[in-house]
């Protein structure tokens, strides 16, 4: 069996992957030409799916694609092939994006940034910290990271609400609603915490109505896409106090442009995407399992509805 990887980190992975499974004949190149020749001669792929993307583009179509990614935006583009099997990284992701959003959900808390604004000033901050115990967060998307993140804050006492693509009962939530019940859920809780992925009915969902909605003292955490959100509005919604703070780790454009008002709007901290980094270790494990389920005609983890987008 022979295998084509498309990384940045590729040789990483290529030494990893002989390690897993010494039967395989991994084909890997940082050179594009070369890349699209190996593409040419092999039917599985393993990689991130801006550099696949230019593969199919070129005309190579894999009959399996692993994408070493949570999300495969790259790979939905208009007049790509999508005649092959898609899976998309899967489990890999929930402890260090639940790591995450806890770290700042407690610096929210606990006003750390204030406290350093005190010292820069050089005054004595003694204010209270609060406690998340008690705190109500509203996570919006509950796949299999959503309840990973939820199951990591449930020990904190916090109160968890989700938001999926139809209401449903799930654990660990009090209350799983749709995309209908977001303006009323945001409403109730002192976390968001956006982990929608991209698709055409999450585009522009938190905008100015929404926000208006929203307490005056929540924190806003968009770990999902940058798509979902009107920039506009929330720099505007920061400004007219219409909720505390946000913490934005995904945008529109990446990286940011230097005009872009997300530099310098009030209450918005910037963490460059890097929410959730891909284990190449973990990843590799999971292509290896998903390897003999494909070799041994099983389901796959991960595997993408095109029409759905995920």
């Amino acid at each position: 069996m022979r295998v084509l990887i498309a990384e940045h980190d590729y040789a990483i992975y290529t030494e990893l992957l002989r390690k897993a499974a010494p039967d395989i004949e991994v084909l890997s190149s940082g050179n594009s030409a070369e890349l699209s020749k190996m593409a040419a001669q092999t039917s599985i792929w393993l990689g991130q799916p801006d550099l696949l993307a230019n593969l199919l583009r070129q005309g190579h179509t894999p009959q399996w694609l692993q994408s070493t990614w949570a999300g495969i935006t790259p790979l939905l583009a208009p007049g790509l092939n999508r005649n092959y099997r898609l899976t998309r990284a899967v489990g890999i992701f929930g402890q260090v994006m639940a790591e995450f959003v806890l770290a700042y959900m407690l610096v929210h808390e606990r006003e750390v940034l204030a406290r350093l604004v005190s010292q820069v000033e050089r005054k004595w901050d003694d204010r209270a910290g609060q406690s998340l115990a008690g705190r109500k967060a509203l996570i919006v998307g509950t796949g299999d990271i959503g309840v990973r993140v939820a199951e990591f804050l449930l020990p904190f006492g916090v109160e968890l609400y989700g938001v999926a693509s139809s209401a449903r009962t799930q654990a660990p939530f009090i209350e799983v609603g749709s995309l209908e019940d977001l303006p009323r859920l945001v409403g109730e809780v002192d976390f968001v915490i956006n982990l929608l992925p991209n698709t055409a009915q999450t585009h522009d969902v938190y905008d100015a109505k929404l926000f208006a909605q929203f307490k005056p003292s929540a924190l806003f955490i968009n770990v999902g896409r940058g798509v979902a959100v009107v920039d506009a509005d929330l720099v505007q919604a920061l400004k007219e106090g219409h909720l505390a703070g946000a913490v934005i780790d995904v945008c529109r454009q990446e990286p940011l442009p230097q005009r872009h008002p997300f530099w310098t709007a009030w209450g918005l901290l910037l963490t460059g995407h890097s929410s959730a980094p891909t284990s190449p270790r973990a990843m590799t494990q999971l292509f290896v399992e998903n390897l003999k389920a494909y070799a041994a005609g099983e389901a796959l983890r991960g595997e993408v509805d095109f029409a759905k987008g995920y």
